[in-house]
């Protein structure tokens, strides 16, 4: 993506003081600094499914492009070295509202039956996400953590002007995936309903 071209649609220079800032209103936590390109965020879902289905879905990347908008590809590159699927490496590919896509792998490095997944990023990203589940009156409650590096070199120097963007751009992803799981569960007339 061309660094101008989105400068011409992201607010006029504003820097921000490193703070990490809450917004229920979008169900994320991001964690702001004007000199990195360093972001957290914290995405809750609930989804009114059994736990194990849910974590079924979870647990086969190859399929989410069939449901989760904004999973352009996934590509198995090395399958886990134990039964749960411990040491597999994943090479993701992205899109989103914003004309670009992001790329980059995943290696698989802690699970726990039914309430944990761990992995490593590596790439156009660089860091790592969790998925954590629970299960309680009929609800599945899935929270994401996600803190990386962006190291695009254009993301890199953006960063204090389109952070805001970016962060947009996250929650519309998370949006998709949250609203495709739950059409793919049998609920589909879900709309989210983010972090109080």
């Amino acid at each position: 993506m061309n660094p101008a071209a989105l400068a011409a649609v992201t607010p006029a220079v504003t820097m921000f003081h490193a703070r990490q800032r809450s917004c229920g209103r979008d169900g994320f936590v991001i964690l702001e600094s004007p000199a990195t390109s360093q972001y957290r965020f914290v995405t809750h879902w609930a989804i009114p499914a059994p736990q194990e289905q849910v974590w079924d879905l979870l647990m086969s990347p190859e399929q989410w492009p069939t449901w989760w908008r904004g999973v352009e590809r996934v590509e198995l590159l090395q399958p886990g070295g134990d039964v749960h699927g411990v040491g597999a490496v994943r090479r993701y590919t992205w899109k989103s509202r914003l004309p670009y896509r992001l790329t980059f792998t995943m290696e698989t490095v802690r699970i726990e039956p039914q309430t944990l997944i761990e992995g490593r990023a590596t790439g156009e990203l660089d860091g790592s996400g969790s998925w954590h589940l629970t299960h309680d009156a009929g609800v599945t409650h899935v929270r994401y953590d996600w803190e990386v590096i962006a190291t695009k070199r254009w993301m890199q120097w953006l960063a204090p002007v389109a952070r805001p963007l970016f962060k947009w751009n996250h929650n519309v992803v998370m949006q998709w995936g949250y609203e495709g799981l739950r059409q793919r569960v049998g609920d589909a007339g879900a709309s989210h309903q983010p972090e109080a």
